[in-house]
């Protein structure tokens, strides 16, 4: 379970302080994917963020008894020193988990050829969001967080192997996608929530949620 109690964040813009959550309490429940429609530019990452740790909250609590995933695409846990190889046993032993297995998953999943043993730093955009895509499928979460501001790639062939392999583990977990489009959750969620100038608003259905959100746009 993924719950948040009384959670406030803020952020001062050099002008005003904007709000992002105002005593924010809801949790996600294993096997109940939930998503979280919201306009452009209202929070919807640092919701993602604070539900796995990388932002802490003003106020209020965060708790978390399960296992959650970084959110899809991010690059922040990757050490562009060292080489896909190297960042994949390294982050293979941070959970425990088989090293060679991990990295071959990787070099298997990524297809970067020669590039796999050189420095991240070296990489395209696109062959970095291949690499953190495939460290995030190789880990298994009970729940995965999907942010559809992260970055994508555009590889045509790694975009089928990972998806296909993406929509066998989400058979069997839950997930929390945050988007400004209804049609991104309907993929994944059939429960959502709408964020509107701090407030978070639960509602039981998607199309509930949907018509809320377009009436208050």
């Amino acid at each position: 379970m993924l719950e948040f109690d009384n959670v406030s964040k803020s952020f001062w813009t050099g002008s005003q302080r904007k709000v992002i959550l105002d005593q924010a309490s809801f949790r996600v429940e294993l096997g109940q994917s939930m998503g979280i429609l919201a306009p452009n530019g209202t929070g919807k990452t640092t919701i993602i963020n604070m539900m796995c740790g990388l932002e802490q909250p003003d106020e209020g609590t965060v708790r978390r008894s399960c296992r959650v995933s970084f959110p899809l695409g991010f690059m922040g846990g990757v050490a562009p020193k060292l080489s896909a190889n190297e960042n994949a046993r390294y982050i293979a032993r941070i959970y425990g988990l088989d090293p060679d297995y991990i990295e071959a998953f990787c070099r298997w999943m990524c297809d970067l050829g020669e590039y796999f043993d050189q420095p991240v730093a070296t990489y395209s955009a696109g062959m970095k969001a291949r690499l953190n895509f495939a460290l995030l499928l190789a880990l298994e979460f009970d729940i995965y967080l999907i942010d559809e501001g992260m970055p994508a790639t555009t590889d045509v062939n790694f975009n089928r192997k990972a998806g296909g392999v993406l929509f066998d583990r989400l058979k069997t977990s839950t997930v929390v996608v945050v988007s400004h489009q209804p049609a991104t959750l309907e993929k994944f969620c059939r429960t959502a929530a709408v964020l509107r100038d701090g407030r978070l608003y639960m509602f039981e259905t998607l199309d509930e949620a949907k018509q809320y959100y377009d009436y208050s746009s």
